[in-house]
């Protein structure tokens, strides 16, 4: 009896010095990953819970107004974008992977297929819709405006030899019209959600040198505190690389 309650008492002194981190994370591969690293973290006393969201701007704005302690979603120059147009003010601590950016289609096999007047789908917001662009540009399906860089708009489009028709959509929505269009950028954690594999299926895609690396993101006041420093520990280890570079198979690229 004795012994059962040493071990309760013992149980009880944990729960209460475990800390709760509360991080947002799109389905695939970043809730994945945070799961995995869920039983590390519990035994350094850390409570990891994930929350799912299918979108990209609740997970910043939960965090900026201190619902969430961190999110696990996006790359730099999304968050750089969505700082300046929100007047958020979220910083990374982390950078954990990249997610090589695909173009997929159900009806043609080869850009060279790509008709005539094709409707071609991307993202509608600023950074991925850049970067969509980008990509057809490194193609050949279009050229760009030099200066256009990352935030480039189709209005930067200066040679459309294919008269492409660029319709922009919510980047969690393309997967779901790709029956509907020509071509579809798509993001590659909605690619993977939606069965796509991005080595074997995208027509195009960037190379792992992308410089869209995953980060971990939170508030300035929040950077340093213990639990989050527990977990950048834990997204960098030896373990969660070889997870991504084995359950991925270069759809998702270890950045450290």
């Amino acid at each position: 009896m004795k012994k059962l309650l040493t071990a309760l008492a013992a149980f009880a002194a944990f729960s209460a010095q475990a800390e709760t981190l509360n991080v947002a994370a799109t389905p695939v591969p970043h809730a994945e990953i945070l799961e995995f690293v869920k039983p590390v973290l519990a035994k350094e006393g850390v409570e990891l819970k994930v929350r799912v969201f299918t979108d990209y701007v609740q997970p910043n704005l939960q965090v900026q107004q201190k619902n969430l302690d961190a999110n696990f979603f996006q790359h730099q120059p999304y968050l750089d974008e969505f700082n300046a147009s929100r007047k958020t003010e979220l910083v990374s601590v982390a950078g954990v992977h990249v997610e090589p950016f695909g173009a997929y289609s159900s009806k043609i096999k080869n850009l060279s297929e790509l008709p005539q007047g094709a409707t071609v789908a991307i993202p509608n917001d600023a950074t991925n819709g850049g970067r969509a662009l980008l990509l057809l540009q490194k193609a050949g399906v279009i050229k760009l405006k030099p200066e256009a860089g990352i935030l480039a708009t189709p209005k930067d489009i200066v040679e459309n030899l294919k008269a492409i028709k660029v319709r922009e959509l919510e980047a969690a929505t393309l997967p779901r019209v790709l029956s509907q269009v020509d071509l579809a950028l798509i993001n590659t954690n909605y690619a993977l959600e939606a069965k796509l594999n991005p080595t074997k299926d995208a027509l195009a895609i960037e190379g792992s040198d992308s410089p869209y690396v995953n980060i971990l993101v939170t508030r300035a006041d929040n950077k340093d505190s213990d639990a989050v420093q527990k977990l950048v520990k834990a997204l960098h280890s030896a373990e969660v690389k070889k997870f991504i570079e084995e359950k991925y198979q270069g759809a998702v690229v270890p950045a450290f």
